[in-house]
């Protein structure tokens, strides 16, 4: 019995299983119709044994430079840690009260935390007690597809497998009430790229300068 063909049967079937993947890119604007970056988009596939692709649990640094944490939002895994690392020239007072996970480090110029491990998702809102301006916000999901926009205000799914997807976005500054909940199903193709679009109301940005929330 010939077997040659297997190995061109097998890139046969690995190219029909990557052309049933296709890709969603999900539009987040405010208010003035301006791009929101930083705003967390997450989606859940109706079909339940659709998952995304399994990876270790990894350790994730948040820098305090220039009187700001570095990044801004960060996206993590349930197990996932996180370090804080002080490379600013004062002290730096960095705590959380979040029911996800509440923490406090102190950490002259210099020094980082130790590991971290966030077990459980939820959102675990950071600041310095010392220096009231500063946030980070760490979002810890089990969604098994995530993704953060850009300046552009886009969160790109490049992959998905064909289905129909709960998308929902997240900001910390959106304003609270009914109906500022960013949601929809959205379906995806096999080839093609679909497309959501959401516009949301958001608070005016505690990092910005009086001149700049009256814009809000």
């Amino acid at each position: 019995m010939r077997k040659d063909w297997l190995v061109p049967a097998f890139v046969a079937l690995l190219a029909c299983r990557a052309a049933a993947a296709a890709g969603l890119v999900v539009q987040v604007t405010d208010q003035q119709g301006r791009p929101v970056p930083d705003a967390v988009v997450t989606g859940r596939s109706h079909t339940p044994a659709q998952t995304a692709p399994l990876r270790a649990a990894q350790v994730h640094v948040i820098d305090q430079k220039d009187l700001m944490f570095l990044p801004y939002i960060e996206v993590l895994r349930p197990g996932d840690a996180v370090v804080f690392r002080n490379s600013d020239g004062t002290r730096h007072h960095v705590y959380s009260f979040s029911p996800a996970k509440a923490f406090e480090f102190v950490l002259a110029p210099g020094q980082r935390s130790p590991p971290m491990t966030l077990a459980k998702p939820g959102i675990v809102a950071v600041g310095c007690n010392i220096h009231d301006q500063m946030a980070s916000y760490l979002v810890v999901s089990d969604a098994p597809w995530i993704a953060t926009t850009g300046k552009d205000g886009r969160a790109n799914f490049p992959a998905l497998p064909a289905d129909t997807y709960d998308i929902q976005a997240w900001h910390p500054r959106l304003r609270p009430g009914r109906g500022n909940t960013p949601q929809a199903s959205i379906g995806v193709s096999a080839t093609g790229t679909a497309s959501a679009s959401f516009s949301v109301l958001l608070l005016p940005d505690p990092r910005m300068r009086d001149h700049e929330r009256m814009q809000y």
